[in-house]
């Protein structure tokens, strides 16, 4: 990605706090003027000594201007870095909101494609970077160079030889600098990619702590983990061992102004062209401007830090969206129709999911997908939501091609429910309340009801107002299974597509979800993927994919006299409940 506009983009979001940047910029200039009144009234107060027309008054006044010169500075300094603190933060805000929303309309696939620690990183960790830059590069950066600028003037006004040795430790100081600012752009690129590593590898460690645990591969896993924290720290140990030289060399050397005032300034006064007051007045002067213009320098790092947060940020603010209309469409009735459509993830045409599915649902039935494993159930069910755009074909609503219907639209006319549900670290019925947030209390408990959670949640001292944990974490899985139907129930849309979303119910449970969602699914579109052939006897139509394509179509009665592969799923569906029944009685008589 272009690095030339990610000045552009900071800008871009600033516009909502120009006059807050504005008034930090005047604010910083007005510290600049007040810190070099300080120099100008020191100089003063030499002058009297040096003159010998030094009196306890002139001392006292110009000591008061000089403290009154650090007051200004210091007060308007603190109201620069508060404009420009506020500024940076709601720069960060909209930043994050426009990551946000970029990845909520970008295609599923696209967001997927990128790992959790990586999305962590770029979302808050490099957002977080933009802000000590613009917090402290608006007002200080500039204030410091305005200091500087404005007192290496005033020695200039006393005498440019003195000035003009005052630099002379800049020459050596850039060169210093400009070693390791030679290869930083790729040492930094190389350690932001170490960083991403690391970030991914720690998020895939603790996520997947259970797993690791279970088949017990702790020591591989961990090594993995431990490599990854070690490469780290062995690229930031090194890269800054390979800069520490040059760095603190610069660092001493710049403003050691004095080699060369105090040496430049001893001849120049023993050559009587310099009176003893401007010789030590210009000393004091060359070691005031060059401090501030050393804190000046560490700005040119968080710069470019400052660039490649923002372009890393870029990448998410710029992903593609799914383009959609604006305005809502007319839906004359909830008939879905997916026509010819094929589909292959990162548009290889080679590796197609689906391959010219065709398949009908005709509003208010209820449509269930079966077939063996990766025959492309799942991934039919999100193009209709449209998580994805089709390769080929279309996929229309009510005769109305779904990319022809406003994302928001699209959303309110489908409730999806998939097998992996998750809970926000909420209370209960605010979970349940996501399906309609506008909704009362009595709908929440109505639809927890119906989906059967009532049982569940009454049993917790706080009931509906009990916090479930990050990501669910107080629940079972069927548990959460049902929190999420309850979510759709509430949500009443006129289609819902439930992808295995009774896989974890527990078999008490099971048959009461079943009655509640047929009840509640009266009059709607319903398609349900399933692998357990008995939730889905009852279905209208029953399509068996096999290889991306609608292989057999009919009831279960016809399918189990004309379909082969569903009646060798029914009868393996069927053998396995009877050896799940049997194994309890197996065990019980081997007790007795």
């Amino acid at each position: 990605m272009k690095e030339k506009n990610w000045l552009v983009t900071v800008l871009s979001f600033a516009k909502s706090s120009r006059r807050k940047m504005i008034l930090s910029v005047i604010c910083a200039v007005i510290s600049v003027l007040g810190g070099i009144i300080p120099y100008f009234g020191i100089s003063k107060i030499i002058i009297l000594f040096f003159d010998g027309s030094k009196n306890a008054k002139d001392i006292m006044v110009w000591s008061a201007i000089s403290l009154g010169g650090y007051f200004i500075q210091s007060l308007f300094n603190a109201i620069s870095t508060t404009f420009s603190h506020i500024s940076a933060y709601n720069i960060l805000q909209q930043m994050r909101l426009k990551i946000a929303e970029r990845l909520l309309h970008a295609p599923l696939g696209t967001v997927l494609n990128h790992t959790v620690g990586r999305l962590k990183n770029i979302a808050v960790d490099e957002v977080e970077k933009v802000e000590i830059p613009l917090a402290h590069m608006i007002p200080e950066a500039s204030s410091n160079l305005l200091l500087s600028i404005g007192i290496f003037s005033y020695l200039i006004v006393i005498d440019w030889r003195m000035a003009l040795a005052s630099l002379m430790t800049v020459p050596f100081a850039i060169m210093l600098y400009g070693m390791v600012m030679k290869t930083y752009k790729e040492k930094y690129e190389a350690y932001m990619q170490s960083n991403n590593h690391i970030n991914s590898t720690v998020v895939e460690y603790v996520e997947g702590i259970e797993v690791i645990k279970a088949f017990n591969q702790s020591t591989s896993s961990y090594k993995k983990f431990s490599d990854a924290v070690i490469s780290f720290r062995d690229f930031t140990l090194d890269w800054l061992k390979s800069t520490q030289k040059p760095m603190t060399s610069g660092s001493a050397i710049l403003p050691s102004t004095l080699l060369g005032t105090v040496p430049v300034g001893m001849y120049l006064f023993m050559n009587g062209s310099i009176t003893a007051s401007n010789f030590t007045t210009s000393l004091i002067l060359s070691i005031g401007f060059m401090s501030p213009l050393s804190l000046f320098t560490r700005f040119i790092n968080l710069t470019q830090e400052l660039k490649y947060a923002v372009n890393s940020a870029r990448e998410f603010m710029e992903l593609d969206e799914l383009r959609a209309p604006l305005e809502h469409v007319s839906l004359e009735h909830f008939d879905i129709k997916l026509n010819d459509v094929s589909f292959a993830y990162n548009n290889d045409a080679e590796t197609n999911v689906l391959q010219n599915m065709n398949l009908e649902i005709t509003e208010g039935t209820f449509t269930a997908l079966v077939g063996p494993s990766g025959g492309g159930k799942t991934t039919a069910a999100r193009l209709i939501v449209r998580f994805w755009d089709t390769t080929g074909g279309n996929v229309t609503i009510g005769d109305v091609n779904i990319k022809d219907i406003p994302l928001s639209q699209l959303m309110d006319t489908i409730s999806f429910v998939t097998q992996d549900n998750f809970l926000f670290d909420c209370s209960l019925k605010e979970n349940i309340r996501l399906g309609k947030p506008t909704a009362l209390d009595e709908e929440v408990f109505a639809a927890a009801k119906a989906a059967c959670c009532d049982e569940f949640i009454e049993k917790f001292e706080k009931g509906y107002d009990t916090f479930v944990g990050d990501a669910g974490g107080k629940l079972s899985g069927g548990e959460r299974q049902r929190i999420a139907i309850a979510r759709a129930i509430l949500k009443n849309a006129p289609i819902i597509i439930l992808d295995e979303a009774t896989a974890f119910t527990d078999p008490e449970n099971e048959d009461k979800i079943q009655k509640s969602i047929a009840e509640l699914t009266k009059g709607k579109t319903l398609l349900v993927i399933a692998h357990r052939l008995s939730t889905i006897r009852t279905a209208d139509q029953i399509a068996v994919m096999k290889d991306g394509a609608v292989a057999y179509k009919g009831t279960h009665e016809e399918l189990l006299k004309n379909c082969p592969l569903y009646s060798e799923m029914w009868n393996a569906h069927i053998h396995a409940k009877n050896w799940a029944v049997g194994k309890p009685k197996l065990r019980e008589a081997t007790i007795c």
